[in-house]
Formats: C-alpha cells, sequence, structure tokens
C-alpha cells in the first residue's frame, strides 16, 4: 500500500527555515509524481511543489519560487522540502501527496487531484 508520513513542521518567526519530510513507502519514487501541497485557513489548497518525469527539475508555485526546495532521495524514499525566508502567509497545513500519472501536465503541474496523501504537517510562520 502506498503510504505518505509527514514531518519536520512546527513554529517559526517569520524570515526563518523549516525542513518538512515525507517518508514513502509502498511505491517507487522514480515511477510517481511527488508534490506538496498546503491549505492556509479559509483557503483552497494548492499546489506549492512537484517533482515528476514529465519535467526535469522541480515545478514552483509563483509565491514559493526562489524560497522553497523540493528534493528527493530515493535510497532513504523520502521527499523534503526545504522552505526559506518563511513569511506569516506561509502558515499552512502541509500535505505530501503521490501520483502514478507524473507523465501528464495536469499531474505534473499539480492541476489534478493526486491519489494518494498524507495526514499533513502544521507550520505556523510568526510575524
Amino acid at each position: 500500500d502506498v503510504r505518505l508520513v509527514e514531518s519536520g513542521g512546527g513554529l517559526v518567526q517569520a524570515g526563518g527555515s523549516l525542513r518538512l519530510s515525507c517518508a514513502t513507502s509502498g511505491f517507487i519514487l522514480d515511477d510517481y509524481a511527488v508534490a506538496w501541497f498546503r491549505r492556509a485557513p479559509g483557503k483552497a489548497r494548492e499546489g506549492v511543489a512537484s517533482i515528476s518525469e514529465y519535467f526535469n527539475n522541480p515545478r514552483y508555485a509563483d509565491s514559493v519560487k526562489g524560497r522553497f526546495t523540493m528534493s528527493s532521495d530515493n535510497f532513504r524514499k523520502t521527499v523534503y522540502l526545504q522552505m526559506n525566508d518563511l513569511k506569516p502567509e506561509d502558515t499552512a497545513v502541509y500535505y505530501c501527496a503521490a501520483d502514478p500519472r507524473g507523465h501528464t501536465l495536469r499531474i505534473a503541474t499539480m492541476r489534478e487531484e493526486y491519489d494518494y496523501w498524507g495526514q499533513g504537517t502544521s507550520v505556523t510562520v510568526a510575524s
């Protein structure tokens, strides 16, 4: 079974950094698209970053470009989201998601619902 477990969330001051981790099991990372989404209070869920076979490099939402970096470690079967220069508007529950349709543009650009989700980890950025 596909399983995704996020960790690393917490409370941080504006300008600070956090690294989220997503431990995966039940699938081969290279065969799936993996992405980070977030849902801020009162807002719709937003795709933050993704890694897929469709693109050579990770894709990022405009709101996090230059501040967030997504990476994967196939040996540890873990995906990371390094978040730097955090802002209060980054406050949200962050979810790791995976989908076998990484060859499709809509999955690669996080415009399609992913099949598998973690439970989420909360990030709060204090001003």
